[in-house]
């Protein structure tokens, strides 16, 4: 049987980008749309379904919060090196959570199992964090996927609602761009790709 290729799906995967979350604004997806977007960005490869991980939103005083949270841990951090944070970089950290109208934490739930492997578990959260970009895209928002320090920090897990065991494995902000999408570098296929023969 033929294959049916879908041109819409491969011209837009062909495109595909992330707009930096500092360039967007709302509109944000509604609660609705939101929903759709989590769901299908359920639909991943997940070996025993054991789905290893979860959503969180982080609500407009939730984000606030954690901006005061963030900025207060960064001034710790840069103390322990004796540097002082100038005026550019408080407001990046105080504002890092309110560049768009929708944060979603997604967070891998890992456990040990008999027959899948923990990295197993984590690269299906990846594919989560990998559909939602698409997913949001599809619905005509833009999206970032970030880690940045924050996300490493031990001293942040319980303010970010993490619980024993699990790790972020982004922040998704979905948001409207402000300016026009960008092209970047990609890969060379001659740098990547290896045919091994017989």
């Amino acid at each position: 049987m033929e294959s049916e290729v879908n041109n819409d799906v491969l011209d837009y995967m062909q495109k595909r980008g992330s707009v930096p979350a500092k360039f967007m604004s709302g509109p944000g997806p509604d609660d609705r749309q939101l929903l759709k977007i989590l769901e299908i960005s359920c639909r991943v490869p997940d070996h025993g379904k054991l789905t290893p991980w979860r959503f969180i939103r982080y609500g407009e005083e939730k984000c606030i919060a954690l901006g005061q949270k963030v900025l207060a841990r960064a001034i710790e951090r840069a103390a322990e090196k004796n540097k002082i944070l100038d005026k550019e970089k408080i407001e990046i950290e105080k504002n890092r959570f309110c560049r768009t109208p929708v944060v979603i934490c997604i967070v891998s739930c890992a456990r040990e199992h008999s027959k899948i492997p923990e990295w197993e578990q984590i690269l299906s959260s990846g594919a989560v964090a990998m559909n939602m970009l698409i997913a949001a895209n599809a619905f005509g928002f833009d999206a970032q996927w970030l880690t940045e320090w924050c996300a490493y920090d031990e001293a942040l897990r319980q303010d970010f609602g993490l619980r024993d065991n699990e790790r972020v494995v982004g922040f998704v902000h979905i948001g409207t761009r402000l300016f026009p999408k960008t092209e970047r570098d990609r890969p060379c296929l001659d740098d990547i790709y290896t045919y091994v023969g017989n």
